[in-house]
């Protein structure tokens, strides 16, 4: 439960909106109780709330008329709908359009209370972002960057510090969380925006090519060089230079690198002159500089030089109240691109999402988002697609009852193969009687006949299902 969170109350009935009131404040809920839909739309313009409760029968616009207009400028707001008249078409309509619960009256007050917390555990905080675009001056540099979690927003209100200055940045995080991201937004923030944003990642170049795509070559400087080539430095001349896996690069070329910050120069391969550079470096690495120190496989002089200013990215598990909103970010994201009527996940896909293990961190989690809307046939992304995803085995998906009758299913096909329908020995190895046997195979519908060499006789009958 989240005390104090803002929850929207929208009923026509004056008893039931009293009677709602009273049970969510008891709760710990700030509440906000209105008559109609028109109202319920102007009270969100004023603050938004962080769920939506509305009875579908309203005066005017109904409930779900409501939900649509909510959906289409708030669309990670969850909508929890009530009604009297409620029936399945109605239900499936509803939930497969977005709506995040569907109760029918009279329902348990227990069972709404618990829909609001699972909305709320998968929610972002109202404003969250838009607080933080407010204090950047409302500007487009967190382009790509979202988030709700306080440790982002202290993380971003750093790098729009920082990124007004043209200090060496040095942003360390885990693969996949986004190092890259952060160094264009960095980029966009700082007076260098207009000028060139240029990335290499250290790491994915072979030493002997990695040197003349950072420095350059002139023609004839080695074999296979027909003509001169300006390097990567140079082509970041005025705007930024992001190198990526800095941790990666080979001592020899450490050296030069050192050269280009102190001096501002750049050399290319086989040039006798220096060329000037107006260049602001920003590097990344997900690797221990400091054990790479002590190993003697990095410079500490270029260290110092890299790491003026410091900025870590938190491992997605560490920020998992982040994941819906990214989840549906990527979603418009990747339903744009394949030109599907995509409009989010079922709840219970959106909780596999914010509970899962994410080692690939963002990058993993837009990977199967990606793929869920690949596959998906439906406006919301169904559970059983995100945890196909995930590679979490069928069975995860399961209740009791229903893994148990699988597994007993599969046995009795495996026996069955194995005996080539013999239902003594299937019995005997699975130290059963016949009788009871028989009574498993009569359970799934299965026959012996089925499983034997000769194929399943033609006079096979339900007599063969018997004891």
């Amino acid at each position: 439960m989240t005390v104090g969170a803002h929850v929207l109350v929208v009923d026509d009935d004056e008893d039931i909106l009293r009677l709602l009131s009273i049970r969510l404040r008891a709760r710990g809920y700030r509440v906000t109780a209105v008559g109609s839909a028109e109202e319920a739309l102007a009270r969100i313009a004023v603050e938004a709330p962080r769920v939506v409760v509305s009875d579908v029968c309203l005066p005017g616009r109904d409930g779900l008329s409501l939900f649509e207009e909510i959906r289409a400028t708030r669309p990670s707001l969850p909508v929890i709908l009530l009604t009297a008249h409620g029936t399945i078409p109605d239900a499936v309509a509803a939930t497969s359009s977005g709506v995040f619960g569907y109760l029918t009256k009279p329902f348990d007050s227990q069972t709404l209370l618990a829909k609001i917390d699972q909305a709320l555990s998968l929610s972002a905080p109202a404003g969250a972002t838009d607080t933080l675009l407010e204090a950047s001056g409302g500007e487009d540099w967190l382009e790509g960057i979202v988030f709700c979690s306080s440790r982002m927003a202290e993380l971003m209100a750093e790098a729009r510090m920082v990124a007004a200055s043209d200090a060496s940045i040095l942003i360390r995080g885990d693969s996949g969380t986004g190092k890259e991201v952060l160094a264009r937004a960095i980029h966009r923030a700082s007076p260098r925006a207009r000028g060139p944003f240029v990335a290499i990642n250290c790491g994915a170049i072979p030493e002997q090519l990695l040197e003349s795509e950072l420095f350059g070559h002139v023609k004839g400087a080695f074999t296979g060089a027909a003509s001169s080539r300006v390097g990567l430095i140079q082509a970041a001349n005025r705007g930024t230079l992001f190198l990526d896996e800095i941790g990666d690069m080979p001592l020899s070329l450490q050296v030069k690198l050192l050269r280009v910050l102190q001096e501002r120069v750049v050399r290319p391969v086989g040039a006798t002159q220096a060329e000037p550079v107006d260049v602001r470096l920003l590097s990344a690495t997900h690797r221990d500089l400091d054990a790479a120190m002590a190993q003697g496989m990095f410079r500490e002089d270029l260290y110092y030089r890299l790491d003026v200013v410091s900025l870590t990215l938190p491992p997605l598990d560490e920020r998992r109240e982040d994941i819906p909103m990214l989840a549906a970010h990527f979603v418009q994201l990747v339903a744009a691109k394949y030109g599907k009527p995509i409009t989010g996940f079922a709840p219970e896909a959106l909780e596999a999402l914010a509970s899962a293990s994410w080692p690939g961190n963002v990058r993993q989690l837009y990977n199967v988002v990606e793929q869920s809307c690949a596959l998906t046939s439906t406006p919301l992304i169904p559970h059983s697609l995100v945890l196909r995803a995930l590679r979490v085995p069928a069975m995860e998906a399961l209740n009791y009852a229903e893994a148990k009758q699988r597994f007993e299913r599969n046995y009795l096909v495996q026996m069955l193969k194995l005996t080539d329908g013999n239902v003594a020995d299937a019995a005997r190895i699975a130290d059963r009687n016949r009788t009871e046997f028989y009574r498993l195979l009569q359970k799934h519908d299965l026959t012996p006949a089925m499983f034997r060499s000769d194929g399943p006789s033609a006079s096979a009958s339900i007599d063969e299902k018997r004891p």
